[in-house]
């Protein structure tokens, strides 16, 4: 059993990213590698062909690796539908609620399934590289830890930190974790790696020698800022990745703005639409943005009566009703459909009855048993693929316009589809069709290029970053 943990100074440092790369790298140097996280807590989901749900960053870091995603790589899945309750999903399934006063004291059966499933993915594979939740130097945490370093104490992992010096602060970031271990937690911790550095290293060189002698860690590297790939991010600090790079859509043909509901779930669903030549997206809480754009996107959200309220409360669904009756269209995803039907009935995931938007002939049930899915199908002849989680479900008016799933009606779309935008020929043919509706210029460009493609280029990026400016071979060596 040979295992690797990547642990962050943070959320969002870039761990999971860096363990995308290092299962790449591995994979090149025909190691048989899995990714490996216990717990997750996000709202950016997938499911496997198994029907299971886990985390969007395992299932990318599962492609990086060569392997088949399945609920070992993300065995428990935290996803919070309130500031105070999270709900489990445990081996891909549904499994009730965690309440904040129980996250300290009571995942114990979480963490011996977390435990389970990494010697299950450890017996059948070369190597295991773990991805570490939030820091391991949460201390008020780490009685109950099996993500840290519970995990690697458990397990005898070595453990490498990655800190984003973007933000500043990284020495002090690197020291204090070290510094708040206890001793047996900090005999495991190897090293470190700076990630996202812009400029000039000799400028920081010194500071790293100062933290290595401070420490006893040791330097692994230190990796530049990557321009160009934010790829299926799971973290809810940063919506739009994309937004950081330096493409210049000034100049955009069709713009399109992105609600950015209170309990955003599955935001990566506009992440395709991004990287569509001609096309500005913006993500947004301005009722002005939304009654200017040529299409709204209204996505998914893990607590839907909740934003509902919300939309009301800062006149966003007024904006949005205000574009329906003028034609100009909108779209909604999973919950944000749910929003623009007639009523809305949640008694699994909210407490009561309300009326939506109605926008669009349907009416919302929600039922106990989650829908898990990997729906195919056409539209207009073009093939379309997605995924589907939820409780939600809808009852469409016979004879209305289907879509997806969902329904179709004037200049409204709705679909119970996540994904489905990553469908390159639906994609183009959909949002030349919406372009219309707004009175848009904006054709689709045959580039060549497709979504997916693209996302195996931010992989191929990212490993070639890694391999240039991290030592890999000590990295890995670790593990051994």
């Amino acid at each position: 059993m040979t295992g690797l943990l990547i642990a962050g100074t943070s959320s969002d440092a870039g761990k999971s990213l860096f363990v995308t790369g290092l299962c790449r790298v591995a994979r090149r140097r025909g190691i048989d590698v899995a990714p490996f996280k216990s717990q997750n807590m996000s709202n950016n989901s997938m499911v496997c062909l198994d029907g299971s749900e886990i985390g969007r960053a395992q299932y990318l870091q599962a492609t990086a690796a060569g392997i088949v995603p399945s609920s070992l790589l993300n065995p428990v899945l935290l996803k919070p539908g309130t500031d105070r309750r999270s709900f489990v999903v445990l081996r891909g399934q549904p499994h009730g609620t965690l309440e904040a006063g129980e996250y300290a004291t009571s995942r114990r059966h979480l963490a011996e399934a977390a435990y389970a499933a990494f010697e299950e993915l450890a017996a059948t594979h070369e190597l295991v590289i773990c991805e570490g939740a939030g820091s391991p130097a949460e201390i008020n945490l780490r009685r109950g830890d099996y993500t840290n370093m519970g995990l690697a104490r458990q397990f005898g992992l070595p453990t490498v930190l990655v800190g984003d010096i973007d933000r500043g602060g990284v020495l002090a970031s690197i020291y204090g974790t070290w510094a708040l271990l206890d001793d047996a937690d900090r005999a495991l911790l190897a090293g470190y790696v700076i990630n996202k550095f812009r400029g000039d290293q000799s400028i920081l060189d010194p500071g790293l020698d100062d933290i290595s002698g401070r420490t006893g860690l040791t330097n692994y590297g230190v990796l530049r800022f990557l321009h160009g790939v934010w790829v299926d991010g799971e973290d809810a600090l940063e919506v739009g990745r994309w937004r950081n790079d330096a493409r210049d859509d000034s100049a955009g043909d069709l713009t399109v703005a992105v609600v950015r509901l209170p309990r955003i779930s599955n935001a990566t669903d506009v992440d395709a639409l991004a990287q569509e030549p001609g096309v500005r997206v913006v993500v947004t809480v301005d009722p002005r943005e939304v009654e200017c754009a040529d299409l709204v996107v209204l996505p998914g959200s893990r607590s839907t009566l909740s934003d509902l309220a919300w939309l009301r409360a800062t006149g966003i669904a007024d904006a949005i009703v205000a574009r329906a009756a003028a034609a100009r269209p909108v779209l909604g995803i999973c919950g944000g459909f749910q929003m623009l039907a007639r009523t809305i009935d949640d008694g699994v995931e909210g407490d009561g009855v309300a009326d939506g938007l109605g926008l669009l002939p349907a009416d919302i049930a929600f039922h106990t048993e989650k829908v898990l899915g990997r729906p195919q199908g056409t539209w207009r002849g073009h093939a379309v693929d997605g995924y589907t989680i939820h409780h939600g479900r809808p009852a469409v008016d016979a004879g209305a316009e289907p879509f997806l799933g969902g329904a179709h009606a004037g200049s409204v779309w709705g679909t119970m589809w996540h994904g489905s935008l990553e469908s390159d020929g639906f994609r183009r043919a959909w949002l030349a069709a919406v372009a219309r509706e707004a009175g848009s210029a904006w054709e689709p460009r045959d580039d060549g290029g497709g979504f997916q493609a693209l996302r195996e280029l931010m992989i191929e990026t990212t490993a070639d970053a890694i391999e240039e400016h991290i030592r890999v071979d000590d990295l890995l060596g670790l593990a051994r």
